[in-house]
């Protein structure tokens, strides 16, 4: 469990520049303006480890040191405390002025008024891939400004694939392959190294899968795109795997977290984000991971698009609209902060940032898996639905069941249906 902990950004140096904010063409009232004598202060908060809280905590010191009539107060948790601490602020009308932001709660809190229109500010986003950005748009209105990307692979341990005898998988492949090779690990690893999980256990895989059909996940009103049989279609996909050495049980998997099967090596796969990278291989060891993209029975439509792995947003309610704007600007786009983070946020989304940062190692390997699927992107989706983080929890959950056997396909898309519908009745 992360520990829970504050800290103050280093103490603003300097003289202040009200000129900037002329410059950028927004108010400069007192409330919004500060100097080096008298800074003006913003909070920032975000979710992560202690490696994420260190690496932050250099790029507010160096944000401070080149904007020093401003002062940034900083405070992180682990992802679930996170949301609970935000909830509990917007009900209490106090979010703080500069947020880590995820997609899943982008609308929850953008379509409520909760955010603040960040087109309304300074922000520079031409270096970003404009594919990219109604990620983190509404309505017209921009929320949130991407820090940086990531996209789905299939993770792989070339050496334990070695160990077996089998053959590195080729860059392209359809469902019926990709099952046939986990099916050929679990019988080779017999019984002490699985295919991988469950494929159809994760939203976002499924999301993908119905980009590959054309089918949009959901309506511009906020209602599922997709039908109770396309669901079962999904599951079906992997129904023949389940109860095999193909795919680890779920009575497994839960024995290990908080790691992953794969971390733990007890799969020879993963389908997940790109950026996972780092941590798969400080947990299981391995001298080398690879990446490859997802199956797909189309093969020129992967279904892949680049997803912010985070975005920064701010409050609606901010005191400092020009700061926190500041603020934003520099923590997408500066390249010194690419150096700082690395691939650890995931790719730098923007162009500027990307260029300025050195790429060595495991970040490479990210970087490189990015640009060879640069043919099969598409435009990311917009913001999910309201109440999305629930309705994603509930498909994790529901897999779960299934492959626990509590569940049958049909009874497993039923389940999910009846608690999406009631939800989205909930927030329409």
């Amino acid at each position: 469990m992360i520990d829970r902990r504050k800290f103050l950004g280093t103490v603003a140096l300097g003289t202040a520049s009200a000129a900037f904010l002329a410059a950028c063409g927004q108010s400069s009232s007192p409330a919004q303006t500060g100097s080096a004598d008298n800074p003006v202060t913003i909070t920032y908060t975000w979710w992560g480890n202690d490696d994420r809280a260190e690496r932050t905590r250099k790029a507010i010191a160096l944000f401070e040191s080149k904007n020093p009539d401003v002062k940034v107060n900083g405070n992180f948790s682990d992802f679930a405390g996170y949301w609970q601490k935000r909830a509990t602020e917007a009900a209490g009308g106090g979010l703080p002025d500069v947020m880590q932001w995820d997609l899943s709660y982008l609308r929850d809190y953008g379509q409520r008024n909760q955010l603040l229109d960040l087109g309304t500010v300074k922000i520079n986003t031409d270096a970003f891939d404009k594919s990219l950005l109604p990620s983190g748009q509404i309505r017209g209105k921009t929320y949130g400004i991407p820090t940086s990307t990531n996209a789905f692979a299939v993770y792989y341990d070339p050496a334990k694939l070695a160990s077996l005898g089998i053959a590195e998988p080729d860059v392209s492949w359809n469902y019926k392959e990709f099952n046939a090779f986990l099916s050929e690990v679990g019988q080779k690893g017999n019984g002490t190294l699985f295919g991988g999980t469950d494929y159809t256990g994760v939203w976002w895989n499924f999301n993908i899968w119905l980009r590959q059909n054309d089918i949009k996940a959901f309506t511009e009103d906020g209602k599922l795109g997709f039908s109770k049989d396309d669901l079962k279609k999904w599951w079906n996909l992997s129904a023949d795997l389940r109860g095999t050495g193909a795919i680890v049980g779920e009575d497994k998997t839960t024995q290990l977290l908080p790691k992953s099967p794969f971390g733990s090596n007890v799969t020879a796969t993963e389908v997940t984000w790109d950026n996972f990278m780092a941590g798969y291989l400080a947990d299981s060891g391995a001298k080398e991971l690879k990446l490859v993209p997802v199956p797909s029975d189309d093969p020129d439509n992967l279904g892949l698009f680049l997803k912010p792995s985070m975005l920064m947003v701010a409050s609606a309610k901010t005191k400092y609209k020009d700061a926190a704007a500041r603020f934003i600007d520099f923590m997408v786009n500066d390249p010194e902060v690419g150096q700082i983070f690395k691939t650890s946020r995931g790719v730098p989304a923007s162009k500027t940032q990307r260029d300025g940062t050195t790429f060595e190692g495991t970040d490479k390997l990210v970087v490189d898996y990015e640009k060879s699927i640069e043919k099969y992107l598409k435009d990311a989706p917009e913001p999910p639905i309201v109440g999305f983080g629930t309705l994603e929890s509930t498909f994790k959950r529901v897999s779960s069941d299934l492959n626990y056997g509590k569940l049958t396909i049909d009874g497993a898309a039923d389940a999910w249906f009846k608690e999406a519908e009631d939800l989205i009745k909930q927030n329409a």
